[in-house]
């Protein structure tokens, strides 16, 4: 089992969410965050005066799948989340020890 994490933009949100399902991943942990990278930022106006904003408005999603449905899911993501411009995102792949679905008891992959 593999803990995915994305890091994309918000509005590509549904867009990510759709070609997961598609793939038979239903289940998500999403969250609104902010970060930067190469991105570092850029400057906007405000009421006639520029201001640096720093930390770019992201979604991370975490998910966890089966082995066999990494190279998938993380296909699945990269389509749907790329525009071809910077600060699109990143995904992680970290190895998951074990699941367990509360309701039933069950553990492994049968608890995704």
């Amino acid at each position: 089992m593999k803990m995915m994490t994305a890091i994309i933009k918000p509005f590509k949100l549904d867009d990510v969410r759709e070609a997961l399902h598609q793939i038979g991943i239903a289940g998500m942990t999403v969250e609104e965050v902010k970060g930067y990278g190469r991105q570092k930022g850029h400057t906007e106006l405000y009421r006639g005066a520029e201001y640096l904003v720093e930390f770019q408005p992201k979604v991370k999603i975490q998910i966890a799948i089966a082995d066999a449905q990494v190279d998938a899911a993380i296909d699945a993501v990269c389509e749907a989340a790329s525009t071809g411009k910077i600060g699109d995102g990143k995904i992680f792949v970290a190895p998951l020890e074990q699941s367990i679905r509360i309701r039933t008891g069950e553990t492994g992959e049968e608890a995704l």
